[in-house]
């Protein structure tokens, strides 16, 4: 079947869904959330989110968010944070040979930058606490209660770094009475994992949770010079938390982390010209690059002859606490993490035994951050609702790398520093009956420094510092039809700050250039909340169009003195626009249904001075000098246009105390370019369905699933880098290899007692 042919297939698919079934948003909640316990009616449960910095019930929350529970990470295949795009559909997470360069993107919008000042577009935070960059978050997400994905524009509460969105990974809370949990997994491709968490009192006012996770994947990249697996990775993280509630009106929540882990690096080429010769040099044909293996699109295997790799560790910790004052809540958060990556690379990506084939690359990201934030909430009942909050950060990066010996090299140490001052304000008033408005505000005063010392070029060395001070707001009516009924409209502003290209290439005339412009938004929402059949039916609907100015991307800049630079700058500006459909129905006692869909039209509305991707020639539109191209009208990267996700749950009592059922996911996601317009870089669209069958005890206190993922065995590249550079000007593509690029299958056990 041809690409365009399943893309209509599957939006068919998908409207005829969602009339009868969403993503999990609707059937994630914290425990205490629940009405109804999982299994035990016709209906749904209800969903808490803490979305607006107080807990509300989702569907009567004016925002788009996505609620996703263990149990719907677990049928869909996630188990890193990079897996979530599957379960959110205006959610892209496209990995890269290390996290840092990773990137998170919703509704088409994200950071494509690498400099250790630029910040996110997308927040990232744990139990309302946020992370210094999203580096931190890409490992397993051990004791998760819920992920909140917020979209579009959340600088009003959020702040600075969630211009795009953001999301909340809501670890679990202590138990009044002591429970235990257990989960361990296998595959038949020797991928392994386990995780525990343990909660209860200690005596009648402090409770306790703590877990541990560990997880081993050897990798499905085979390096052929030194016989080892690549693309794996090797994780220990643990947390602990202590609440103590002396009072009925104070409560203090105490946590901890730690993180530990590596990955190994692999990143295989699917397409090389046959004439191609490495860095143009005679002799060096593909063949002598990468003996053992042949070069085409379902290639897993690599050549290096230096291992590829990162290491990291990382701790942190937060004290919350909430404290009654007359009717009003008081919280305080504090927070401090600290986290470091080390990264190596095979710059070649060959095993050639002459020079030019031992060129390397080697840094390391250090990260800390002090965050502290007050907000005193009035109660949820009131008809006059409000939130009033100050907040503190400051975070600080330092990288030193170094690239070479013998081609584009690089040696320097870069630090930044940014902190930032806010205070913010939320109204929410039931002007009359069913009739809300919500207006917001944040003004925000942030300072951004750096230095930068060029090694390589004598030790010259640059600093600057910067001020800027910021508001952001939104404004937002909702009118509650029916009580199974919500509509409402959104106007909002998001900003991004202002920073430093700290990258190879930084120079005189880049600091003399000053730091780059802030980034700000204009989103304007229009969606509805539905429940029929007694809540046994979900149907929410999101209609979004927002526009960016100023956007931060890497461009062609020319310079006061006349010469060319490429590096981030202010490049113009992007729209995106699209329909959001999240459902979900319980039908019985026994199944439940999920669906959601993105229906997304991503592009840039001003970009005249964009980068050519190699080998792009005039005809394609690479003119100029320097050459480069018109990026106007042009789809965002990242940006599908389509995506999709169904899940379907079915259990049955197979004895007196046995329940079987039945687990099965399907994400859809058409096509995309990783570089815009670089036909090197383009990924078809693609579907992966994912199956599980299990049994458990009527109580779900054990369970055993069988599953395997990516049932069809369709292959994809959630990334790929066009390498031409490095062979002459020739075809020459790379691709990271997703964890189900093959068909693998395992076996879960989970205790709960």
């Amino acid at each position: 079947m041809s690409r365009n042919t399943h893309s209509v297939y599957s939006a068919a698919f998908a409207l005829s869904l969602a009339l009868c079934s969403t993503s999990r948003s609707a059937q994630a909640a914290d425990a205490s959330a629940s009405t109804t316990p999982a299994g035990a009616g016709d209906t749904l449960e209800t969903v808490l989110v803490t979305a607006n910095k107080r807990v509300e019930n989702l569907q009567e929350v004016p925002l788009a968010v996505s609620v996703i529970n263990e149990q719907a990470l677990q049928a869909s295949g996630v188990q890193q944070f990079q897996d979530l795009g599957k379960v959110a559909p205006s959610l892209t997470i496209r990995p890269a040979e290390h996290p840092v360069n990773s990137n998170i993107s919703l509704r088409g919008v994200g950071t494509f930058a690498f400099g250790i000042g630029v910040e996110s577009s997308v927040a990232v935070l744990v139990d309302e606490v946020p992370l210094a960059f999203s580096a931190r978050a890409f490992t397993d997400l051990p004791d998760v209660e819920r992920i909140e994905v917020l979209r579009g524009p959340q600088s009003t509460l959020y702040g600075k770094s969630a211009s795009a969105g953001l999301i909340n990974i809501i670890t679990r809370q202590p138990t009044d009475t002591f429970q235990a949990r257990v989960n361990a997994m296998g595959t038949d491709d020797s991928e392994y994992g386990a995780n525990f968490s343990l909660s209860g009192p200690i005596g009648s006012e402090l409770g306790y949770v703590f877990s541990a996770a560990y997880s081993n994947w050897d990798g499905n990249v085979k390096n052929r010079f030194s016989g080892d697996d690549a693309n794996g990775r090797d994780a220990f993280n643990t947390r602990g938390k202590l609440k103590w509630d002396p009072t009925t009106d104070v409560s203090l929540t105490l946590s901890a982390n730690y993180l530990n882990g590596k990955t190994t690096v692999g990143r295989p080429f699917i397409r090389v010209d046959p004439t191609a010769l490495f860095r143009g040099t005679a002799g060096q044909t593909t063949a002598v690059a990468f003996p053992g293996f042949t070069v085409d699109g379902d290639n897993t295997d690599i050549s290096n002859n230096y291992n590829s790799r990162t290491s990291y560790d990382g701790y942190g910790g937060s004290l919350r606490g909430e404290f009654g004052v007359g009717k009003m809540n008081l919280v305080s958060i504090t927070s401090y993490d600290k986290f470091r990556l080390n990264d190596y690379l095979d710059q070649d990506d060959t095993s050639l035994p002459i020079a030019i084939g031992n060129n390397n690359q080697i840094g390391q990201f250090n990260s800390r951050l002090i965050t502290q934030e007050l907000r005193l909430l009035s109660p949820n009942t009131d008809p006059f609702r409000y939130t009033l909050g100050v907040y503190y950060g400051d975070v600080k990066f330092d990288r030193p790398f170094y690239r070479g010996p013998v081609f584009s090299n690089a040696n320097w140490f870069a630090t930044s520093e940014s902190k930032q001052q806010a205070a913010f304000a939320q109204i929410d008033w039931e002007i009359i009956s069913e009739l809300t408005l919500t207006a917001g505000g944040r003004v925000q005063k942030e300072k951004v420094s750096y230095t930068f010392r060029d090694i390589q070029a004598g030790n010259a060395f640059f600093s600057g510092n910067a001020e800027d001070t910021a508001s952001t707001y939104k404004f937002s009516p909702q009118y509650q039809i029916t009580p199974d009924v919500m509509v409402f409209a959104t106007y909002a502003t998001g900003y991004k700050g202002q920073t430093y290209d700290l990258t190879t290439g930084f120079n005189a005339n880049r600091a003399a250039a000053g730091p780059i412009k802030p980034e700000t938004s204009k989103d304007k929402e229009v969606g509805v909340r539905t429940q029929f059949f007694d809540s046994a039916l979900t149907l929410n609907l999101t209609y979004f169009d927002t526009d960016y100015e100023d956007l931060q991307a890497q461009s062609i800049e020319t310079l006061a003195d006349g010469t060319t630079n490429f590096r981030l700058t202010n490049v113009g500006g992007l729209n995106t626009k699209g329909v959001e459909v999240e459902s979900s129905a319980r039908i019985g006692r026994d199944l439940n249904l999920t669906a959601s869909a993105t229906f997304l039209d991503a592009k840039y509305t001003s970009f005249p001075v964009a980068q050519c991707y190699p080998l792009q020639t005039a005809a394609q539109g690479c003119t100029g000098s320097p050459a480069r191209q018109n990026l106007t009208g042009a789809r965002a990267v990242q940006a599908p246009k389509q995506k999709y996700s169904f899940g379907a749950d079915y259990s049955h009592e197979v004895g007196s105390r046995l329940v079987g059922f039945v687990q099965a996911n399907y994400q859809y996601q058409s096509s995309v370019y990783y570089v815009a317009e670089d036909p090197q870089t383009y990924q078809g669209g693609y579907g992966i369905a994912n199956l599980g069958l299990g049994v458990r005890d009527d109580s779900s206190k054990w369970q055993v699933v069988a599953f395997v993922n990516n049932v069809f065995d369709k292959q994809y590249f959630p990334s790929l880098v066009n390498t031409a550079g490095n062979f002459g000007n020739k075809v020459a593509t790379q691709a990271i290899i997703p964890r189900d690029f093959e068909r693998y299958g395992g076996v879960r056990l989970s205790l709960d007692f």
